[in-house]
């Protein structure tokens, strides 16, 4: 299998990972602080939606950190094959649970035309965008997969 940028067991597939479980954990951490969150469905799902991204992140992020510190290879098919899975469930996952927290948010701030929420709405902003963030680096990581997976 070829090896080239972003591809697991390489600094920048671990730089990757690394920025998908920050980007994740941040907009669950801007979410979680706001009082109301739990009463839309769309800000719960983001929450269990980035929730498994940390945890999928954290984990091949682990595996990369693994692979570059012992000098080993993970492009076997098989891994490569999981990684790709893995990668676009939570891709799909992750872009679903930021789009519909988008739509809430956007409601609340331009169809309502304010928030009544006073300081909480720019939580549900930062989280939104935190979000999108966070799956970008998965659309990114997740191309990388498919790509390695097709040169295999």
């Amino acid at each position: 299998m070829k090896d080239f940028a972003g591809t697991p067991g390489t600094v920048t597939g671990l730089v990757l990972r690394i920025s998908q479980c920050l980007f994740a954990a941040g907009s669950i951490g801007c979410m979680a602080t706001t009082r109301t969150f739990f009463n839309f469905t769309a800000f719960c799902y983001l929450i269990a939606s980035m929730g498994l991204q940390v945890v999928w992140s954290s984990g091949l992020a682990f595996l990369d950190a693994y692979a570059l510190a012992k000098k080993k290879v993970v492009h076997t098919p098989s891994l490569v094959g999981l990684f790709v899975v893995g990668d676009w469930v939570t891709a799909t996952l992750s872009l679903a649970a930021a789009s519909s927290s988008a739509g809430i948010t956007v409601l609340y701030f331009n169809d309502f035309g304010t928030c009544s929420f006073g300081p909480e709405c720019q939580k549900y902003q930062m989280a939104v965008a935190l979000a999108f963030l966070s799956w970008i680096t998965i659309a990114v990581s997740s191309l990388i997969m498919f790509w390695l997976l097709a040169a295999g």
